[in-house]
């Protein structure tokens, strides 16, 4: 498995999120690979492809997992 260095990440988060501290935050400048953290514990990841990433954002706002 590769390593990812995530040092120089730009990490953004929803405008959806709010302000207690419980965050998705995803970084956008990793060309092909969108890394995905939990505000809450910055050190741990997950890494996707960004195909697959945007696929299941395309899912999330077309209500394709139903309400939440």
């Amino acid at each position: 498995m590769q390593h990812i260095d995530t040092t120089g990440a730009q990490w953004f988060k929803s405008s959806y999120s709010g302000q207690g501290g419980e965050c998705l935050e995803v970084a956008s400048n990793f060309p092909g690979l969108v890394p995905v953290r939990d505000s809450k514990d910055p050190d741990a990841f997950l890494l996707f492809p960004a195909d697959t990433w945007q696929s299941f954002v395309s899912a999330v706002q077309t209500g394709e997992f139903g309400a939440i």
